[in-house]
């Protein structure tokens, strides 16, 4: 057994022998009165640290070459970055996993018929630019994990490529089955493009960037403005993320040396038709060629042609191959241990693989990581540790499919049960506003951080220009609630970047952070994402990479050494009500459509409301949807509200009752029981349909990709009018709502035991 002086930190050693000090207002949730004047004085000393000339640098150094995964420079940024960890007095080192990820051998896309013509599928140097030359170096435009197929077909334009879409095709008599589909980007996630073409019998699927959505509409395009060129392509993966994320032959497994692999054809993520992305130069002609009825007004970009949906008389030729080979991933960790619970991990993560270049994507929000690292080794310099463990991680592998954070999670997953206290994400970052989305728990600790942080343009905090920004954007009981003072929401966290496997998958408190909002851009995963574009038109003096490394930095010196958690449970109950009250309102939407809809066909006055004059398909009546019953979901729901309200109040005492009480060592107890609470809001059984989801309020939608559905099981039935389901559901996420309040309870319980 270890003595007794072990298990005593430096704040209550100074407490035995000094008067306990009085809270104050304004002190970080989660210290004593010692331990905030101390924090309050380390962070002071950090956030002076973080250089706006440092993140330049470094995001010209590591932006000079495309570092695709597979590429040489891929892994010499790795090692770059390892060894700048390393130089800062951090213990560091690469984690590699092997994993599937096809490069295109060959692709191809031509009009045949009623004329001809073969779409270029290149994006050519930019004079001024200079990596924008770098063609021998980089990746040509490709959809990752596309199937391989040569087909030919006529074309069908089905404006994004949403389930809606499909719906409004159905209504005029227009079917996808054989064809090829066009469709715009935007609207939802491009995966679900592709998906949702093959789950209606089309053969192949072309993604093209319409002007109206990101091009000359939107300004002056690169090389003169910031939006995305005729010639520009936006490059990403289609792999079915919202079913599992990560490489598509280890799902759930780590893909280390020896794990098991599926067969390729057994991989359920990857397409079932090929798909390439295409230029909007390359698209406007296909388009031209079309014939068929004039899309209606909603549908029509800013081409300067007339929109039609086909089919016909435009055919199309598409072929792609692809080399199907494993690369492998480098994943830099870096890790500096904590003083009193090392057992308890503080992880910030960053990607650093891009598609391109990637100066915005990813490396403006790595450098801001970096540059958190470096100012934690001056402090450590100085004599400053985190009682628990902060871990630096600069994934690998995120473009194609979160593929370098999903197996470093999946490797270690029963270590980060027991002890990840939270996750700290970021991905691009620019000029602006600060943009928080994440676990709600978080969201306190979130409006106090934004609070400290001084915006680099205005002299106001960066949560006050963020409120501000809200305010004017936003309706009048919305503004009536940003202007009590209350804590500004954070959004809930669907996908598409690396916090998707901490949250969703394991149950660990998540953020993601980022600055934008200001600066135009139009460059998403181009040649043209580069260090010519970022310094001409994104974060120009690089000053809000600077407040993203204080805004991160700072929120993970809070996590790493608050006495209590600083977790917030009156906020996420707050938002949990919410939540049950928007499910109420989508079952009576849901009710009262069907209701139109059926009172039109009986009427005989079901029509199109763009223009009467197109021959319309009358659908079948629907089936009302039935009442359910949500007293399980809304008692759920209030009992998470009791619990909060006590352990705020429990949490309230303790603080009074200063630093004999949070400097406490009983107070492991207490947190050992926070850590748990996340962990409590997942399903071992996982979501319907996909069981690598298993957090019961945040999700990806099924036919969103990136976008949130929140309490997904029961939202997504009731979409999908599987009431069995919803009804299912309600009971299941009633009892996960429970359980989360008697834990909650518990650790309330054990702070009031603590305060006596």
């Amino acid at each position: 057994m270890r003595p007794l002086t072990f298990w005593l930190s430096s704040s209550l050693a100074a407490a035995l022998v000094t008067p306990s000090l009085p809270l104050r207002a304004g002190d970080p949730l989660g210290f004593s009165p010692s331990g905030a004047r101390a924090e309050l004085q380390w962070e002071a000393k950090f956030k002076a640290i973080p250089s706006p000339d440092t993140i330049r640098e470094t995001i010209r150094h590591l932006s000079a070459y495309p570092h695709h995964v597979g590429s040489p420079h891929d892994k010499d940024n790795a090692e770059w970055i390892r060894a700048r960890f390393e130089q800062w007095g951090l213990d560091a080192r690469i984690e590699q996993f092997d994993v599937l990820f096809p490069t295109p051998k060959e692709r191809v896309v031509e009009l045949v018929a009623p004329t001809r013509f073969k779409a270029k599928l290149r994006e050519p140097k930019v004079p001024g630019d200079p990596t924008s030359g770098q063609l021998d170096m980089r990746l040509p435009p490709y959809n990752a994990y596309s199937a391989d197929g040569d087909v030919t077909a006529p074309l069908v334009y089905v404006n994004y490529g949403i389930p809606a879409d499909y719906e409004e095709l159905e209504r005029r008599g227009i079917s996808v089955k054989g064809a090829i589909v066009i469709a715009r980007y935007g609207g939802s996630w491009r995966g679900i493009k592709p998906k949702v073409a093959a789950e209606h019998g089309a053969v192949g699927c072309l993604i093209y960037s319409d002007p109206r959505d990101d091009g000359y509409t939107r300004g002056d395009v690169f090389p003169e403005g910031p939006y995305r060129p005729r010639d520009g392509v936006q490059r990403g993966s289609v792999a079915d993320m919202p079913t599992y994320p990560g490489d598509p032959l280890t799902p759930g497994v780590g893909a280390t040396a020896g794990a098991k692999r599926l067969a390729l054809d057994e991989a359920t993520t990857l397409t079932k038709i090929p798909v390439l992305p295409i230029s909007y130069g390359d698209a406007q002609p296909l388009l031209a060629a079309m014939g068929g009825p004039v899309a209606p007004a909603e549908w029509r970009g800013n081409l300067p042609i007339t929109y039609h949906m086909g089919p016909g008389p435009a055919r199309v030729h598409l072929r792609v191959r692809s080399d199907w080979a494993t690369k492998t991933l480098y994943d830099v960790i870096a890790t500096i241990p904590g003083s009193e619970s090392p057992d308890e991990w503080v992880i910030r993560g960053n990607h650093h693989d891009a598609w391109v270049n990637g100066a915005d994507d990813p490396l403006a929000g790595l450098a801001a990581l970096l540059e958190e690292a470096r100012a934690y080794g001056v402090l450590m310099k100085d004599g400053w540790r985190p009682k628990r463990t902060i871990i630096f991680a600069a994934w690998d592998g995120e473009e194609p499919g979160l593929l370098g954070s999903t197996e470093w999670v999946e490797a270690h997953a029963d270590e980060l049960r027991a002890k990840a206290v939270a996750y700290l994400n970021s991905d691009t970052n620019g000029r602006g506003y600060l943009g928080m989305s994440g676990s709600h728990i978080l969201e306190k600790l979130a409006n106090e951080v934004a609070e400290s942080v001084e915006d680099p343009e205005t002299g106001l905090t960066v949560g006050k220009r963020s409120r501000l920004a809200r305010i004017y954007r936003a309706s009048p009981a919305e503004r009536r609630e940003l202007r009590s003072g209350a804590d500004m929401h954070i959004g809930a966290l669907g996908s598409g970047s690396d916090y998707t496997p901490f949250l969703q998958h394991i149950g660990i408190p998540s953020i993601n952070l980022g600055f934008g909002g200001e600066g135009g851009g139009g460059v998403y995963h181009s040649a043209y994402d580069d260090f010519y574009w970022y310094t001409h038109f994104s974060d120009t003096s690089f000053v809000y990479g600077r407040a993203l490394a204080q805004t991160a930095g700072v929120m993970a010196m809070r996590l790493a050494s608050a006495d209590v958690l600083p977790y917030s449970y009156s906020n996420l109950a707050s938002t949990v009500q919410g939540y049950v009250d928007e499910l109420q309102k989508l079952l009576d939407r849901e009710r009262d459509e069907v209701l139109e809809l059926n009172r039109q066909i009986d009427e005989g006055t079901y029509a199109a409301i763009d223009d009467p004059r197109e021959p319309m398909v009358t659908p079948a009546k629907k089936a009302v949807p039935p009442h359910l019953a949500f007293a399980p979901l809304q008692n759920g729901a209030d009992s998470l509200t009791a619990s909060a309200r006590r352990y705020t109040e429990a949490l309230a005492a303790a603080r009074q009752r200063g630093d004999t009480v949070l400097a406490s060592g009983s107070l492991r107890a207490v947190n050992a029981l926070l850590i748990r609470s996340e962990r409590r809001l997942t399903n071992s059984a996982g979501l319907p349909k996909r069981p690598w989801y298993r957090h019961q309020l945040y999700a990806p939608g099924l036919y969103t990709g990136y976008g949130v559905k929140t309490v997904p099981a029961v939202r997504e039935a009731i979409e999908q009018h599987d009431f069995t389901s919803a009804d299912s559901a309600i009971v299941g996420v009633g009892a996960t709502l429970s359980a989360e309040a008697a834990l909650i309870d518990s650790a309330a319980s054990a702070l009031r035991g603590a305060s006596k």
